[in-house]
């Protein structure tokens, strides 16, 4: 804008007037620029006071906070000085009243110090009397004393010792028959009912003439091809097969049942129907086997221990059908183990499996707890229950509580009454000649047949016969009971000699 005035002025006045006018102009143009920059310069200095005042209001209030925080910490330093003044002053007292303490405590160990010796000297004194008194000296004495205070406490402790075993049998042996009762009780069984014999029934005496044959060839080829004897006599409606296994008597009695009810019989067909009929025996043991496992709660079985379950079905013992033996005694181990605090299902397998060294396919020369012992290893069994089926007529250790457990079953469910056929005239005699037997040799003074007949105790004379006689004894009666007497199982002989001294005091 200023440029265009200059220019029109210039324009009018000419060129002469041009430049007057221009120095004009810069002169008011300069001293608005002065005061233009007096008037920055005087608010440059406001603003630069107006800051230097803040910066320094703020410089006074850290300055005064410092101030705060120096005279908070010279007032807790002031009162932690007062604290270890006073804490000082403690344990100057506590230091004196030891010091104090100290003193007395050193006063007390030399009166002590001091009576120590006059009761020492009091005593040696009255050691000297004593010893001038009884003629002994004090070592002689002491042992004297300490022999008698020895015999003394044997005496006490011998008879303590005594009521607590007497007490400890005692609770053991009501304990012990309270288990057994219980498990009997909580357990059913069955009387024996097996026989050596199967009487097979028909409807005319003419059938009796076609099971025999011509010249007999009938009768002989069923009795080939089932091992089974064939009883054909003048009982009415009635043939009588007889054979000790009771599997070969069954495939005989099926045999003969499909013969006549199918009405051809002869030689081939006899060999064709035993064939299917042993069959059909075997998937019925098997089935056997599985459905008392089953019943019984028993499962991981190996398929051939089943199989051997199974057969006991068609075995014996002294009239007592084995499966139900086994059933029995597996129930009675469950009921005992589960009133002992034992894992019931074990107890229940071993005795279900105890006795299957009976049932083997072939016959080996071991005892029946043995071969069953090392059948159960062979399928895998534990080595728990392989160990009660070993140890059940003790032929081997016992190793854990399931043994014992085990042998005590099987006798509940063998020597009930009951449980196994036997003559009663024939069991009451052969209980005498074991009792008499005992009491033939000189120094025998009473014997007792229990268990059944399964153990034998004979008492002797303690002046008559020696610990050694004793054990000779007991070998020489078993060796002989073992050859000249009949007898199931085994007969345990426990020869007692004791020696009783009885004192009255009065």
């Amino acid at each position: 804008m200023l440029d265009i005035i200059i220019g029109l002025v210039a324009f009018v006045v000419g060129a002469g007037g041009a430049y007057v006018l221009f120095g004009l102009i810069s002169k008011k143009t300069m001293r608005d620029a002065e005061a233009e920059a007096e008037l920055l310069k005087k608010n440059k200095m406001i603003e630069a006071k107006e800051k230097f005042i803040a910066l320094k209001v703020e410089h006074e209030q850290q300055v005064a906070q410092r101030n705060e925080k120096l005279q908070e910490r010279e007032v807790r330093l002031q009162q932690r000085e007062m604290q270890l003044n006073q804490k000082q002053g403690d344990m100057q007292r506590k230091i004196n009243e030891v010091d104090a303490l100290r003193e007395t405590h050193e006063q007390q160990i030399s009166q002590i110090e001091h009576k120590k010796k006059e009761l020492e000297s009091l005593t040696r004194h009255a050691q000297e009397q004593l010893e001038t008194v009884s003629g002994l000296s004090a070592e002689q004495a002491k042992s004297q004393l300490i022999e008698a205070l020895k015999d003394e406490a044997k005496t006490n402790a011998m008879s303590y010792i005594n009521d607590i075993m007497e007490e400890a049998k005692m609770t053991a042996t009501k304990e012990a028959k309270k288990i057994v009762v219980q498990s009997i009780q909580r357990v059913a069984a069955e009387t024996a009912i097996e026989n050596s014999v199967t009487v097979f029934h028909i409807d005319s005496d003419e059938i009796k003439g076609r099971i025999i044959g011509r010249e007999g060839r009938n009768i002989r080829a069923l009795e080939a091809a089932t091992g089974v004897e064939i009883i054909v006599d003048d009982t009415p409606e009635a043939i009588v097969l007889s054979a000790f296994d009771p599997v070969r008597r069954e495939i005989a009695r099926l045999s003969l049942h499909q013969l006549v009810t199918d009405g051809r019989i002869h030689p081939a067909r006899i060999e064709e129907v035993v064939n299917k009929v042993r069959k059909q025996v075997e998937e019925e043991i098997v089935e056997i086997g599985k459905r008392t496992t089953i019943d019984l709660g028993v499962h991981g079985l190996h398929p051939e221990l089943i199989r051997m379950v199974g057969k006991m079905k068609y075995r014996s013992s002294y009239g007592q059908n084995l499966l139900q033996h086994s059933r029995e005694v597996a129930n009675l181990c469950a009921t005992m183990a589960s009133e002992l605090g034992l894992n019931p299902k074990k107890a229940k397998r071993a005795g279900l499996l105890h006795d299957i060294g009976k049932v083997p396919d072939d016959e080996p020369e071991l005892p029946h707890a043995l071969l069953g012992m090392r059948l159960a290893e062979k399928y895998k069994e534990k080595p728990d229950i392989c160990n009660a089926i070993g140890s059940h007529h003790d032929e081997v250790e016992m190793e854990t509580l399931l043994a014992p457990i085990v042998q005590v079953c099987d006798a509940i469910s063998g020597a009930r009454p009951g449980a196994r056929r036997e003559i009663v005239e024939a069991y009451i005699k052969r209980l005498n000649d074991l009792e008499n037997l005992a009491l033939s040799y000189p120094g025998v003074m009473k014997t007792y047949a229990i268990q059944a007949g399964r153990e034998l105790r004979v008492i002797v004379g303690a002046d008559k016969i020696d610990d050694k006689e004793t054990e000779l004894l007991s070998f020489d009666l078993a060796k002989k009971i073992q050859d000249e007497m009949t007898y199931p199982g085994q007969v345990k002989i426990t020869v007692i000699r004791e020696t009783r001294a009885v004192s009255y005091a009065k």
